[in-house]
C-alpha cells in the first residue's frame, strides 16, 4: 500500500499536483468544470437493487448511488462483449460505423482506424483535464500511453481458490465458483478501489478523469469468503423456459452457449453458479462503495460527476445460455446511472426509455462544458439528467457481428440476423422473451418501425488486430453451417428440452 501511494506522489509532484492538506482550500470555483469519475463494470446483468433483477441481490452503495442520480433502467449495451462495446464507448463510434465488430488487440488496430477518433479520457486530457485509470477501463490494456497521466500497475498476486466451499471445474482457473482464501489487498479490485481513494486523497490543480475498472463479476466466479456468506441461503433460480429456442432462428440459437447449461444441468452446479454471481456482485459493490466513499469525505464531492455502467449483462441460464455473446435482454441490458452533485444541473430519479451507452460519450462532454468530436456517435442526455421521464426519440441498437442488430424500444425488442432471421418480443406483456412474433401478421407494421432504425450502412470489418471472433455473422456465414451440421445435431438429444 505504502508503494503504491508513494508512485502516485512521485508521479503527481511532476504533475503540478499537490497533496491535500485542508478541505476548504479546494473548494471548487463557480463556474469550474466539473471532475468525472468514471465507474466501470464488467459482465453485470440487472441482478442489482436498483434493477430489481434477482431479489437476493445485495448491493447498498449502487443502490445508494441510484437514489442519488438518474438511474437508467432500460439502459442496453453497445455490443454485448467487452471489446466492441468498450470501444465503442470510449471512442464514441457504434461498431457499424467503425467496423470493430469482434474483439481486438488493443495497440494492434490499425492507425487508420483509430487515428480517426479521440478516446474519452485522451478527450478530457485535450481540454484541460488531468486522467487518471485503474483496471479494466479499454479490454485487455490500460489502452494507449497518450490517454493517461497515470495508469496503476497491479500487483499481480495470484489468487488461492477454495473449491470444496463452491465449485469448480476440474482445475480450471477460469471455470471456478467459490470462496478466494487470500487477503483482500491481493485482489485487483481491490487494488483498483485504493488507487481511486488514493487520487481522491490528493489536492488537483486541474479537474480530473478518474476511471475505476472493476473487473468482477466476470468469470472466475471467485471473491473473499465474506461475500458468499451474505448468500448462503437458497438462491432462487431466474425464470427459464424449457423449450425457449424452439422459436428462435439458427443465428440466434448459434449465440446460446449451450454446452455450458448442459454441464451445470449434469453436475447440479447451476445454485452454485448463481451464488457465485451474486457474491461477486456484493464484491464488486463492496469496493464500488469504498471510492464513494472517499469521493463523499473529499472535496470534490460537490463538484464531480459520477458515471457508472456495465459492458453488457450476463445470461444464468435464461435460453438456455451462460455469459453474455447474444442480442437477447439478459446479454444487453446493462446497470447505468448519472449523478451530478452541481446543484440545477440533475433531478435524481428513474429513467424508462431505452437508451444505449454509446450517448455517455456525448452526455459527459455536456455535463464538462466542452465540445464532443463531429464524428461522435449517440445523442446527449442532459436532458433526461434535468428531467429523468423526457422522452428519448430513438432506440437503443445493440451490434453482435455485421448483419446482427437488436434494436429495444420502450417496450419492444426487434433483432434482425445477417441472413434475414427475425425476432420480436413485447416486453410489456412478455419481459422473458418467450414468444417470438416476428411472424405474426398483425405486427407488420411494428416490425417496419422498427426496423427503419437499423443500420442503413455497414462498416466493413476490420480485420487487423482481431484477437476473438466467436460469433456467426455476415463475414463468417459458413460458421452457421458447421453449427447445424455438427454441434447442434451432436447435441440436440441432451438439449431436447431446450428446443422442443
Amino acid at each position: 500500500m505504502k508503494m503504491r501511494i508513494s508512485a502516485i506522489v512521485f508521479f503527481v509532484s511532476l504533475s503540478g499536483i499537490k497533496l491535500l492538506h485542508g478541505v476548504e482550500e479546494n473548494k471548487p470555483a463557480p463556474g469550474e468544470k466539473p471532475n468525472v469519475l468514471f465507474i466501470a463494470i464488467d459482465d453485470m446483468n440487472d441482478w442489482v437493487g436498483f434493477l430489481g433483477g434477482h431479489p437476493q441481490t445485495q448491493t447498498p452503495n449502487m443502490d445508494r448511488l441510484a437514489k442519488r442520480g438518474v438511474n437508467f433502467t432500460n439502459a442496453h449495451c453497445i455490443a454485448p462483449a467487452c471489446s466492441p462495446c468498450r470501444l465503442g464507448l470510449l471512442y464514441g463510434v457504434e461498431p457499424f460505423n467503425s467496423g470493430l465488430y469482434p474483439f481486438y488487440d488493443h495497440e494492434k488496430i490499425p492507425q487508420e482506424v483509430l487515428g480517426k477518433y479521440t478516446s474519452l479520457p485522451r478527450y478530457f486530457r485535450e481540454h484541460g483535464y488531468q486522467s487518471f485509470g485503474a483496471g479494466k477501463i479499454f479490454h485487455g490494456s490500460k489502452s494507449l500511453a497518450e490517454d493517461w497521466d497515470d495508469y496503476l500497475k497491479q500487483s499481480g498476486a495470484k489468487l488461492e481458490y477454495a473449491p470444496e466451499k463452491g465449485y469448480q471445474q476440474g482445475d480450471s482457473g477460469k471455470m471456478a465458483f467459490c470462496p478466494t482464501t487470500n487477503p483482500l489487498e491481493d485482489h485487483p479490485d481491490y487494488q483498483v478501489a485504493s488507487y481511486g481513494i488514493d487520487v481522491l486523497k490528493l489536492q488537483h490543480e486541474k479537474p480530473f478523469f478518474l476511471a475505476v475498472g472493476i473487473v468482477k463479476p466476470h468469470l472466475a466466479f471467485v471473491c473473499p469468503q465474506k461475500f458468499f456468506d451474505m448468500h448462503a441461503g437458497p438462491i432462487q433460480n431466474p425464470l427459464i423456459r424449457h423449450r425457449d429456442l424452439q422459436d428462435v432462428p439458427w443465428v440466434g440459437r448459434s449465440m446460446a452457449k449451450l454446452s455450458d447449461d448442459l454441464r451445470f444441468r449434469t453436475d447440479d452446479s447451476w445454485e452454485q453458479v448463481h451464488r457465485s454471481y451474486l457474491a461477486c456482485i456484493s464484491w464488486a459493490d463492496f469496493n464500488i462503495g469504498r471510492v464513494l466513499d472517499a469521493l463523499e469525505n473529499s472535496p470534490y464531492a460537490d463538484n464531480t460527476v459520477v458515471v457508472l455502467w456495465s459492458d453488457h449483462g450476463y445470461h444464468q441460464g435464461e435460453k438456455r445460455s451462460f455469459r453474455k455473446f447474444s442480442l437477447w435482454e439478459e446479454s444487453t441490458r446493462v446497470p447505468f446511472i448519472i449523478y451530478d452533485p452541481r446543484p440545477g444541473k440533475m433531478k435524481s430519479g428513474n429513467c424508462n426509455e431505452a437508451v444505449s451507452l454509446i450517448n455517455i460519450y456525448r452526455t459527459l462532454g455536456d455535463l464538462a462544458g466542452i465540445d464532443a468530436p463531429e464524428y461522435v456517435d449517440g445523442k446527449s442526455l442532459i436532458e433526461q439528467l434535468r428531467d429523468p421521464i423526457a422522452a428519448l426519440t430513438e432506440p437503443a441498437i445493440t451490434t453482435w457481428g455485421r448483419g446482427n442488430y437488436s434494436v429495444r424500444d420502450d417496450d419492444w425488442r426487434y433483432t434482425r440476423y445477417f441472413d434475414g432471421g427475425e425476432e420480436l418480443y413485447n416486453h410489456s406483456s412478455d419481459p422473458q422473451e418467450w414468444e417470438n412474433l416476428a411472424h405474426d401478421a398483425a405486427l407488420i407494421g411494428k416490425k417496419k418501425e422498427l426496423a427503419a432504425f437499423l443500420p442503413q450502412h455497414e462498416a466493413p470489418l476490420v480485420k487487423t488486430g482481431i484477437s476473438l471472433w466467436n460469433v456467426v455473422d455476415a463475414d463468417q456465414p459458413d460458421k452457421l453451417t458447421g453449427f447445424q451440421e455438427k454441434t447442434w445435431s451432436q447435441m440436440k438429444q441432451k438439449l431436447k428440452p431446450a428446443i422442443e
